[in-house]
């Protein structure tokens, strides 16, 4: 897995302070390493495929970002607008404040909004932020997930109290099953956590240390 760990990695800058100039130079490392994908805030998806043009690695931003607290209607919206300004993957929040009272109805349908206005173009990733669900409620958010025909489900933003575990992704991935995407985000910042996250089942990483997990190969 080692020389193939680059082809997970999300390279991941979502920083409210982010300039262009780091956007590029995170587009440059990816090329450089042959990452899956460079994830960013939206506003940032023309700059990024432009840079990426002419490489596999694909456009990916975050909807809803980092809350998740915005209406359905304006998580369709931006996931519409990012797809057309060169997104080709989308990592949406769930309405986790709706999920905690158990509404997963609503969930489901906020994440099936994204699914359907992505409309095929783009891989829809919805981040459960695990470390504000129980162990039932992650489950459950899972199933709301792979029900609304999403892609992949994520742990983190990365801009809540925890990250990516182990056994966060070795749960994910037994509900979800074989079939379904799983990205581990947050707090990944070495070879052996991403091998790990690997390991336990995560297809994809989100992380915004890609070249100290390179080097520690």
């Amino acid at each position: 897995m080692e020389k193939n760990i680059a082809k997970y990695l999300d390279n991941t800058l979502l920083k409210a302070d982010a300039t262009p100039e780091q956007i590029i130079k995170i587009c440059e490392e990816a090329k450089i390493y042959g990452c899956a994908s460079v994830c960013v805030n939206s506003s940032y998806v023309p700059l990024v495929s432009k840079e990426l043009a002419n490489s596999d690695i694909k456009t990916c931003c975050v909807i809803g970002f980092p809350l998740g607290a915005c209406t359905t209607e304006t998580k369709e919206a931006e996931t519409i607008d990012s797809i057309k300004k060169g997104a080709n993957e989308v990592d949406m929040v769930i309405n986790v404040g709706i999920a905690k009272a158990g509404d997963w109805e609503y969930v489901k349908k906020d994440i099936a909004g994204v699914v359907s206005a992505s409309n095929g173009r783009a891989l829809v990733k919805v981040i459960i932020e695990t470390c504000l669900l129980t162990d039932k409620e992650k489950v459950k958010a899972c199933i709301a997930a792979k029900e609304a025909g999403a892609d992949f489900v994520k742990t983190s933003t990365g801009f809540s109290t925890g990250g990516a575990t182990v056994n966060d992704i070795c749960l994910m991935r037994r509900t979800v099953g074989a079939d379904m995407g799983v990205k581990a985000s947050g707090g990944v910042r070495d070879y052996e956590t991403a091998k790990a996250m690997v390991e336990a089942g995560a297809t994809r990483i989100g992380t915004s240390n890609a070249a100290a997990i390179i080097a520690g190969c």
